[in-house]
């Protein structure tokens, strides 16, 4: 479930909290890191719970249609197809992600107001017109339909946000990695007619397919915190010798922690390529530091690392 990337800045969100509050132990950032990872998965089952949610709020309605006092034809006999839908029979009927929910206390029930909004915008849908019209009746249409809703209805929504962010301090930002983990769900289910639980690192994903060559991915977001964590200090003198002193009261902590975790990676790791860690953390720096920072991190990152590696502390290639 999680990869590279983003275990990168989980390790980097845990390495900038040591950096503000020096005063934490490296069990405590490594604690603050698995809890981070958890949380992702957490995220996930939340996300995916709304399916049953939504069909329940478009069954209520349905029921509510039929008991007015002058129903239409079509309130007497309404197109069930969405409120039958597959998908969420099968997670409604699957025993792990029911005990899974009620283990993490995950419901939908207080958000009626969201969930009535999201069912009145999915009816003026042209996908949800179509599939409403379609004589496909197969749980491949209607992952289809779940698909759609996850990629059109929820990145963007305030409400959700809202919803997400009074729920988690660890859900910021993870929700469109969240999205197309669910979206691969629904492929999955599709394909196999089961749900089953993510594995929560990507490499453990790939062992499960027989791949027996893969690193473990916690290994190396640990290994690599850890690394971060003893050297940071090492690594924060060696930033901030090798700016200007005008340039040294400019640098940014989250500027500092990411060069230093491109060291660490650089120094720890040498199946990784530098580019690609170089590039790996100039990426990260677009979306959690300053409009200039991908620079400065991309530069002083390979102009420190081509200088380890000249004094042989790096001992591979570009």
């Amino acid at each position: 479930m999680l990869n590279r990337r983003i275990l990168r800045v989980k390790a980097f969100k845990v390495l900038y909290a040591y950096a503000e509050n020096p005063g934490l132990s490296l069990k405590e950032v490594l604690s603050a890191l698995e809890t981070s990872a958890e949380a992702t998965r957490d995220l996930y089952l939340n996300m995916l719970a709304v399916v049953p949610a939504l069909t329940a709020e478009a069954a209520k309605r349905v029921e509510a249609a039929r008991g007015k006092f002058n129903p239409t034809e079509e309130d007497l006999n309404p197109n069930l197809k969405f409120v039958n839908n597959g998908i969420s029979a099968l997670l409604e009927k699957d025993p792990d992600f029911q005990r899974l929910i009620e283990k993490k206390k995950i419901s939908w029930e207080q958000q009626d107001a969201f969930l009535h909004k999201l069912y009145e915008d999915l009816k003026t849908r042209d996908y949800y017109a179509a599939y409403m019209a379609s004589g496909e009746n197969s749980l491949a249409a209607d992952a289809a339909l779940w698909k759609e809703i996850y990629a059109s209805e929820f990145e963007d929504n305030e409400t959700l946000a809202a919803i997400l962010e009074d729920s988690s301090i660890y859900w910021a930002d993870e929700l469109p990695y969240v999205l197309n983990t669910c979206i691969s769900s629904f492929e999955e289910m599709a394909r196999t007619g089961r749900w089953s639980f993510p594995p929560l690192y990507q490499s453990d994903v790939l062992a499960a397919r027989g791949k027996t060559d893969v690193d473990s991915d916690r290994d190396f977001v640990r290994a690599l915190v850890t690394a971060t964590y003893g050297r940071f200090k090492e690594y924060d003198a060696l930033i901030a010798g090798s700016v200007s002193k005008w340039d040294r009261d400019r640098l940014y902590t989250t500027d500092i922690v990411l060069i230093s975790m491109g060291l660490a990676e650089a120094e720890t790791f040498p199946s990784i390529p530098v580019r690609v860690t170089i590039n790996e953390y100039v990426e990260i720096s677009k979306y959690y530091s300053t409009p200039k920072s991908h620079g400065f991190v991309n530069g002083l990152l390979d102009r420190l690392v081509k200088e380890r590696m000249a004094q042989g502390i790096i001992n591979k290639s570009l």
